[in-house]
């Protein structure tokens, strides 16, 4: 299902208000723009709706005159005036580098050209830009959009090349840049550039809920209607807009949008709470905002489900400001933005959404967004030079307006509908990111992400409480070993870029994906096949508070190739020399270093992490130097070199394995003292089995019993018939015994617990108590969504 191309969508973002140039809603009015703003009594609603939309794409809310607006504007006009300088009309194009006839790159310069004159035409807008209000910038504007009506966008025109450019990028833009100039405009220029937007998006681009429009695609092609109405005063467009917005919101249970889990979904087979998730959250926050108290009003009741999404989906990816990479898709081989730019963005957006929310969620997201911006890393958020005027003032007003900045949360999340999970302890945030037969190993599609092989195979990727905030962010993906993403048990068998197909096309015949939590604690497995290869594995992480056990089992490969797992993989930044200790020694920081160890017990990299490994381990470690281009992951990427330090600590499984095994304890943050006494520790967390059967450890502690069930079996006391994944937890007289079915078949599974249970206190619907007494027996129909289940016992 093809999408906007890497520099397509960049340049389109960086002018219609996702990106990095964008503008915005703010929460006042500055006084210039608040006179205009102040309609006549017999002033009609298309004009209130049109000049509503001009403050949500200009941004409203700032002093021009104060740092960092005043810098970001200059920079503006600097952009318009070069476009102004350069632009040079011609049969086949507007700009000279930007040709519209080539039927491979047309669509895309189409994009890129309206982009050039929203610039223009927002510098001539805007205050503090050295051409507000210059004549002949406008004048160019209306010109420009003159002559790409006349030469591509047009009512008989036949669209060619990416249909993301002619259905939204170009018609988005060309909207927004028409409401900007809109007083210098006559009749017959709206009336022709309504009518090439009615032809590349009539009614029926919205008609069925399929396709390309679902989700933030059908967001988006409600954003064009909606603004294309107001712009030619067409009462039915806004109407068919607000309405055909409604299929968005409902939970969905396959496919795109959001899911009951916060798992949000899109091009059927990609997590994308980030990337399409803010399209999405950014579209439907300027249709709420636009058509608030207008005859168009978005009433359907079903919009409470977006304004959930803000704490249900996307806080939990959002970490100390930046958006997780395990759901942005191929967009993390996207230069020009990262992890950091994209949170942000989002955290603008979640703004926005406030500005019609209640009360107390408006509250409750606003001191959110001053947790994130006072947590995150350099540079600081309301300082970030990449975000826009409008989207800095957002942010700022919000974090004044925030009752109290909310702390860091702990715990996990799970969120099985697009398998991924979260983990937070005191001292860290991590992402994993799985696939299935739902969810596919990677995205790549239109020369972007052609690298991503492995980041579906267990990628445990980790930041910092107050450190290792730009691990993925600065230069990571240009230059990272992608047969090394930290986690990731794996073959190395060559692949050949985008291997297994584009867009999600390549998925494993897998279904046991998923995993059980109790809100504290959490088991999660995967059955891992290998792309394009005959590697099998039984992958089991723990969440268990500042502790993640990694356990793996029944790897197994006949590729005549080296398996190996990867216990982490860390970007050390161009200058890094983190000490690297195992087992107390100190290993010297020398560039291309690699040490093999038999039985190392534990490792530690200063600043960032300890490791542990139970009964010892045959550990691999490397310091290396590695270079790499955007270009390679990505073909619109550039070709200068990046050159990062990296630790990589692995285990070596061997040629073709049979029955291989491994054991670690990641420890995010640890000192090395404490990663020392940790590994003399061999009672804070036990590991009870390991192998292609079951999977399951125990923590006395808190006295949690955690097991990933492959197939029918008994540890600890715990048994399952079937397939499942359990937490038990005893406190005193009683515990807690928590259960998930990840292989989604809906088939009834019986647990049996060898401990005397007096009763059972409370239980999910679908558990019914087969016996107490002497032990306990219970038989769950589980749902089919891998919710988790559970029962509060009274111990005999």
């Amino acid at each position: 299902m093809p999408s906007p191309s890497g520099s397509s969508r960049r340049t389109f973002l960086a002018a219609s208000g996702t990106g990095a140039a964008a503008v915005t809603l703010g929460l006042a009015l500055p006084a210039a723009r608040a006179a205009a703003s102040q309609l006549a009594p017999d002033a009609d609603e298309f004009d209130t709706l049109r000049l509503r939309w001009r403050d949500l794409t200009l941004g409203t809310g700032f002093d021009a005159t104060a740092q960092p607006y005043a810098a970001k504007l200059a920079a503006l006009g600097d952009a318009a005036r070069t476009a102004l300088a350069t632009m040079a009309p011609a049969t086949g194009s507007l700009w000279p580098d930007q040709p519209l006839t080539n039927p491979a790159t047309g669509s895309a310069n189409m994009s890129a050209s309206y982009t050039r004159l929203n610039t223009m035409a927002q510098a001539w807008a805007q205050p503090g830009t050295g051409s507000t209000g210059d004549a002949a910038l406008i004048a160019a504007v209306g010109k420009g959009l003159d002559h790409l009506y006349t030469r591509i966008y047009n009512e008989n025109t036949k669209s060619f090349g990416n249909w993301w450019d002619w259905q939204i990028g170009s018609p988005r833009l060309l909207l927004d840049t028409a409401v900007i100039a809109y007083d210098t405009l006559n009749s017959t220029q709206i009336g022709h550039y309504t009518a090439a937007v009615d032809h590349f998006v009539p009614d029926s681009a919205v008609a069925v809920y399929t396709g390309t429009s679902t989700g933030a695609n059908r967001t988006d092609l409600c954003r064009v209607l909606a603004t294309r109405g107001v712009l030619g005063r067409n009462a039915a467009k806004i109407a068919l807009a607000r309405d055909a917005l409604s299929p968005v919101f409902p939970y969905v249970t396959a496919g795109d949008g959001l899911y009951a889990d916060g798992s949000f979904v899109q091009h059927t087979w990609i997590a994308y709470t980030g990337s399409y998730g803010e399209v999405q959250i950014d579209g439907l926050a300027r249709l709420f905002a636009l058509l608030t108290g207008s005859s168009w009003a978005v009433t359907d009741p079903n919009r409470q489900i977006i304004l959930d999404s803000v704490e249900r989906s996307y806080a939990p990816f959002l970490h100390d400001g930046l958006m997780m990479d395990c759901v942005n898709g191929r967009a993390v081989s996207r230069q020009a933005t990262d992890d950091q730019l994209m949170g942000r963005t989002i955290m603008a957006h979640i703004a926005m959404l406030a500005l019609g929310a209640s009360p107390a969620e408006r509250d409750r997201w606003r001191s959110l967004i001053k947790g994130w911006t006072d947590r995150a890393p350099t540079p600081p958020v309301l300082a970030d030079q990449r975000l826009s005027v409008a989207n800095l003032a957002l942010l700022s007003a919000a974090v004044d307006a925030a009752p109290a900045a909310a702390p860091a949360p702990t715990g996990p999340r799970l969120f099985p509908a697009m398998d991924r999970a979260v983990h937070r302890g005191t001292r860290f945030a991590a992402s994993l990111s799985m696939s299935s037969n739902r969810i596919a190993y990677y995205e790549n599609g239109n020369g972007e992400n052609l690298r991503g092989w492995h980041t579906g195979s267990g990628m445990l990727a980790w930041w910092g409480d107050g450190f290792a905030g730009d691990q993925y962010s600065d230069g990571f993906w240009p230059t990272a070993d992608p047969y090394r993403m930290p986690g990731t048990t794996l073959s190395r068998k060559p692949l050949a870029d985008g291997e297994g197909g584009a867009w999600g096309a390549a998925r494993p015949a897998v279904t046991w994906v998923g995993g059980a939590t109790d809100g504290t604690y959490a088991a999660v497995g995967q059955h891992l096949k290998g792309l394009s290869s005959s590697l099998v594995a039984r992958k089991s992480w723990f969440f268990t508070g500042d502790e993640i056990v990694c356990l793996g089992a029944g790897i197994v490969a006949g590729d005549g190739t080296p398996v190996e797992t990867v216990v982490d993989h860390r970007n050390l930044g161009a200058t890094g020399t983190n000490a690297l200790t195992v087992d107390g020694r100190r290993l010297p920081a020398t560039p291309g270093r690699h040490d093999t160890f038999s039985g190392a017990r534990w490792a530690h990299i200063a600043g960032q992490a300890g490791y542990v490994f139970p009964g010892g381990a045959p550990l691999q470690t490397l310091r290396e130097e590695r270079t790499g281009t955007w270009k390679a992951i990505s073909t619109g990427g550039a070709t200068d070199p990046v050159t990062r330090r990296y630790l990589t600590l692995w285990f070596d499984h061997g040629t073709d394995p049979v029955d291989a095994s491994y054991a670690y304890v990641l420890l995010p943050g640890a000192r090395q003292s404490e990663t020392a006494v940790r590994a003399a520790d061999r009672d804070k967390v036990r590991v009870l089995t390991n192998s292609a059967s079951a999977q399951a450890i125990s923590v006395p502690g808190p006295g949690l019993l955690a097991a990933n069930f492959w197939t029918a079996g008994t540890v600890g006391g715990l048994g399952v018939d079937g397939p499942a994944s359990v937490l038990a937890r005893t406190a005193r007289n009683t515990a807690t015994l928590s259960l998930a079915a990840p292989e989604r078949t809906g088939a009834a599974i019986e647990l049996t617990w060898d401990r005397p249970v007096r009763s059972v206190t409370t239980r999910d619907p679908r558990i019914e108590v087969l016996a107490t007494g002497r032990s306990l027996r219970l038989r769950i129909t589980p749902d089919t969504a891998c919710g988790t289940v559970r029962a509060d016992v009274v111990l005999g």
